[in-house]
C-alpha cells in the first residue's frame, strides 16, 4: 500500500516490521507498545563486555576489540601455562634439593654431617 494514497476513515495507516504500510482497524492495535520479553536464564551469567564498551566508546575500530576478544583468553592460557610450568620447576627444584641433602647427610660421614650443620646455622 502506498503511504500518500488518502487514508480511508475508519482505518488506520501502520508500518509493518518489513517497512511496508498497510491499513489496520484502530480497534485492534495496543494501547500502549509492548516491550519485547527478555528471557535469561538464571545459570547463564550475561558476558562481560565491559572492555568492548570501553573499547567503542574510545573511538578505536572493530578490529581492535575483535583482536581484544579473541587473543583475551589467549593470553590468559599461555599465562596459565606459564605458571604451571613455574610451578613443577619449583617442585622439582624442592624435590631435588631434599634429596641431595638426603643422600649427603647419609652417604657424606662426619664430613656430610658438617656440611648440614653448617648449613642449618646459615639459615639461623
Amino acid at each position: 500500500m502506498d503511504p500518500h494514497l488518502p487514508v480511508p476513515r475508519a482505518l488506520t495507516v501502520v508500518q509493518l516490521p518489513d517497512g511496508t504500510y498497510t491499513y489496520t482497524d484502530p480497534a485492534h492495535l495496543p494501547a500502549q507498545p509492548v516491550p519485547p520479553q527478555v528471557v535469561q536464564h538464571i545459570h547463564q551469567a550475561p558476558p562481560d563486555r565491559t572492555v568492548q564498551r570501553l573499547a567503542l566508546g574510545s573511538g578505536i575500530g572493530a578490529g581492535t576489540v575483535a583482536a581484544g576478544v579473541y587473543f583475551g583468553p589467549l593470553l590468559v592460557g599461555a599465562l596459565t601455562a606459564i605458571a604451571a610450568n613455574l610451578a613443577i620447576l619449583a617442585f622439582l627444584a624442592v624435590a631435588l634439593t631434599w634429596g641431595v641433602v638426603t643422600v649427603v647427610k647419609s652417604v657424606g660421614g662426619p664430613d656430610g654431617k658438617a656440611a648440614t650443620s653448617s648449613l642449618r646455622k646459615t639459615r639461623r
